[in-house]
């Protein structure tokens, strides 16, 4: 009982933490609300609109082929286990949106959603820790427009020396890369303004699942 309660300090700490940085925290029921939620939120969204210079002129059909992509929406899970992505892609099709498990270099034009699982939680700063070690984890990381990270709740740590464990044992490998995440991109360099999205995602949210 203690343990579990324990566990669930840390999830809202971790909570608390992550909506401070303007994540949005969600709890579900499992992993097929999770990928609901998913093709909802693509649904409620407008189309992403990357200002693509040149498009309308005279382009190369490679050119061309990228300035068609801002057309439709598009959602990107390039880690989602086999039957869990052939679910997504499903749902996403019943709507009418591109989902991708691979490729993202071909879509560059527009990434509405990149859908991640999430190795670890940081309670103390609402950090979420993703081992990203392929290209098109990190592309859909840092190009979606929307970034939602799901996330066990007994994944969830205390602080960032909870981890180093895990990270040791990760790092042994011969190539590693592990991101750290915290919120939704932003930046404060343009004349002091706070502006979101800047550098990566406009938005972040967290899905929390049991076990």
């Amino acid at each position: 009982m203690a343990k579990k309660e324990q566990n669930t300090e840390l999830v809202e700490q971790f909570r608390t933490k992550a909506e401070l940085v303007s994540a949005t925290v969600k709890d579900m029921s499992g992993m097929d609300e999770a990928l609901q939620y998913v093709v909802e939120l693509c649904d409620s969204k407008d189309a992403c609109q990357l200002l693509l210079s040149g498009c309308g002129e005279n382009l190369s059909d490679g050119a061309e082929g990228l300035c068609e992509t801002i057309a439709q929406k598009t959602i990107c899970a390039p880690e989602l286990p086999k039957a869990q992505y052939g679910k997504l892609k499903k749902l996403a099709d019943e709507k009418g949106f591109n989902c991708i498990d691979k490729g993202m270099r071909e879509n560059l034009g527009g990434i509405d959603i990149g859908v991640t699982r999430i190795n670890h939680g940081i309670a103390e700063t609402g950090s979420l820790v993703l081992e990203s070690c392929r290209e098109e984890v990190r592309i859909a990381t840092m190009l979606a427009e929307i970034h939602v990270a799901i996330l066990k709740k007994s994944d969830i740590f205390p602080d960032a020396f909870a981890v180093q464990d895990y990270l040791k044992k990760e790092m042994k490998k011969d190539a590693d890369y592990h991101a750290f995440i915290t919120g939704a991109s932003r930046t404060a360099d343009i004349e002091r303004v706070l502006a979101l999205g800047v550098h990566g995602p406009l938005e972040l949210h967290i899905l929390l699942l049991e076990g």
